[in-house]
Formats: C-alpha cells, structure tokens, sequence
C-alpha cells in the first residue's frame, strides 16, 4: 500500500466540496513556484422577461343613440326630394293629412328630413311650412357644423337667383335656386366673389352662385377654383369684393290658377287652425299669379301678408268662386281680418302688378282661424 497516496476516510467529503468549489478557479504558479489562486467572478444570472399575457380585445364603443322621430302631418300634397332643395330630384308625393316622421332637419330649419321607406335611402326632405307638429321637433341637424349649423360646407340661398356655369354673371344659367333652398359648398373663384357648389345639371356636377345671395360661413376655407376647374390654394382675399347688382329673373312657371289652385287647406278646429304658403310672382314675364284656396270652421280669419323684392303685388279675395266686391285690399306687410262663413270655399289670388320693366316679388302668406 502507498501510504503517501491515502486519505483518511473522514477528510474524503471535505476534499470533494473542495474540489467542486474551485472547478471555476484557476491555479497559477508564481515565478517562486507558489500557487496563486486566481479572483472567482461570479456573474448574477437575470430571471427570464417575462411576456406580458395579451391584453383583451377592446369591446367596441356603444352605438350612438339615435334621436325618436317625430310625428307630424302633411298639411297639403308635398314633394318628397333627395335633398333639400327644391331643385333636387323628387323621390314621391306625400297626400295631404298623411302621417309622416321626422328625424332630422336642415341648418335654416326650413326642411325637414323624414323616414320614406318608397325611397332609395329609405329617407327624404319635405318643405317644413307645409307639416304640422305639436310643437318644435328636437331633431338633429343635418349638415353644416355641429356648433354652428351654418358653418362648413354648406350654404342657404336668401333670394331667387342663377346658377351659372362659371364664377361670373357672364356664364351660361344652368337653372335657378330659390330662397331656403341648401346648397354643398365645393369651392370660390380668387376673390370669393363666387361660390361653387354641387349642381347635378351643371358640368361635371358643379355650379357657380353668388356669394352675396347666400348665407355661409368657413368660405375662407374653401379651395380656390379656377374657371377651367384647377385647384391653386386656399388663400383668403385681403379685400372685401363688394356684392354684385342683384339680376332679376322671372318667377318660375307652377301652373296654378283659380281652377287649379297651388294649395287645397281645409281648417278646423281640431287639426289645422292655421297655414302659410310661400311663393313668388313676376311681370310682365313670368309667372304673374299665385292662386290659394281654403276652406274655414270659424266665422273670422286673420290674414297676413309679407313680401320680399319689389313688393308690388294686389291680392284678390274670391268666395265660392266670386270676387269680394266689399272686401278691402291687403298690401305686404299687412294684416286684415276677414269674415267667413264656415265650410265656405275661399279663394286667395297674389297678383303681380306690372309697370313695363320686370317686376319680382317674393311673398309669404299666413291664414289664421279666429274662434
């Protein structure tokens, strides 16, 4: 046995830790023979990164809640358009004391958008002069900008006028517009003199009007246009252009007479005590009378009459089909009191007086029941 060789048994464990724990150290030997353990670097190892478990798919926002139509009742046959305007195409006629529901309305108030299941969207825009409601709709606006109805690409037309082919009174007409009529506003000539808007019988869909016979805000927004259809900026005019002398052209055509009457109201005294009609008469070229009929509960109405342009208009009064000889004249911005007799026709003519040169009027009529 080599003795130099053996290890008591009970330093046999302590030998073996040993020699595990410097597995990582090196033994190096000086010049002098002696052995210089070398520095033990331990280096930490970082914990794994942990993956953050997918988050959960966001639910989607609720759906906007949708305001309640309202009701109201035709109170004549009205057009049903596409837009409101009252050049836009026609999409039915709705009869007179029809149930309609209202959901939404223009910018001016002047139209009101209504559930129309016979038309292509399922929906249309009816005059609001001619619907009766139980009181004011609380119904959103469509269009315009939600602080300001107003503002943004969307214009009111104030009074008849052209639409042009070009930014100038020197273009082509491509038809006319009339006052409450709501216009998309697509661009301006350079010095926002003009206004160019969607117009499906122009070229390319587009007409021009002028911008001083329109009420809209944000047109310093809008692109500049040129004549040949070229968008060069947005840039505001540093001056004012002062507005165009506004060109009279004749009243439109609606074939009414006294034997077929624009309107047919029946009143009474538990659905409509009340009704106005808006038009507009001309001469000598034109259309040179508007005629109205209606029929009365009460023994007295109140009659109104507003007026807009020449103010240059006579209106006759006739009961089941003849003249009130004894009845007096009612000028524009006037009012009278007339005696009726219930149940009775009632004939109401507005009458363009000519003087030679082209007389335009624009007028509102207003028949109240009197109790």
């Amino acid at each position: 046995m080599d003795y130099n060789c053996f290890v008591p048994h009970k330093y046999f464990t302590t030998i073996i830790i040993l020699a595990l724990f410097c597995t990582g150290c090196g033994i190096q030997v000086n010049e002098n023979g002696a052995a210089t353990p070398t520095l033990l670097i331990i280096t930490s190892t970082l914990p794994p990164t942990l993956t953050p478990p997918p988050s959960e798919t966001p639910l989607p926002p609720p759906p906007t809640p949708t305001t309640a139509p309202v009701e109201g009742i035709a109170s004549t046959q009205i057009n049903v358009r596409a837009e409101p305007s009252t050049v836009s195409n026609v999409l039915g006629i709705i009869p007179a004391n029809t149930k309609i529901q209202i959901i939404g309305k223009d910018p001016g108030e002047n139209w009101w958008q209504i559930l129309y299941p016979e038309g292509t969207q399922e929906r249309g825009w009816v005059t609001a002069q001619y619907v009766r409601t139980a009181g004011t709709p609380e119904v959103p606006t469509i269009g315009g900008d939600g602080t300001d109805p107003k503002d943004g690409n969307i214009a009111i037309i104030q009074q008849q006028l052209n639409v042009r082919s070009g930014p100038g009174a020197d273009f082509n007409s491509l038809g006319t517009l009339n006052p409450q009529d709501v216009v998309n506003l697509t661009g301006k000539d350079a010095n926002g003199a003009w206004l160019q808007i969607d117009f499906a019988s122009g070229p390319d869909g587009k007409g021009w009007v002028s911008a001083a016979f329109v009420k809209a805000q944000g047109v310093e927004n809008l692109p500049i246009i040129t004549e040949s259809g070229l968008v060069v900026g947005t840039g505001t005019p540093t001056t004012i252009p002062l507005p165009p002398i506004p060109t009279l052209i004749p009243a439109p055509m609606d074939n009414d007479s006294a034997q077929s009457p624009a309107i047919n109201i029946t009143l009474s005294a538990t659905g409509s005590q009340s009704f106005q009609y808006s038009s507009d008469v001309s001469s000598p070229d034109g259309d040179s009378m508007d005629w109205v009929q209606f029929t009365p509960f009460s023994k007295k109405v109140r009659l109104s009459l507003s007026c807009g342009g020449n103010n240059s208009v006579a209106v006759e009064i006739r009961e089941s089909g003849e003249v009130m000889q004894n009845w007096g004249s009612l000028q524009c911005s006037e009012s009278a009191v007339l005696s009726t007799v219930p149940g009775t026709t009632y004939m109401i003519g507005v009458e363009s007086l000519s003087s030679g040169s082209l007389i335009y009027t624009r007028f509102t009529l207003i028949v109240v029941s009197i109790p």
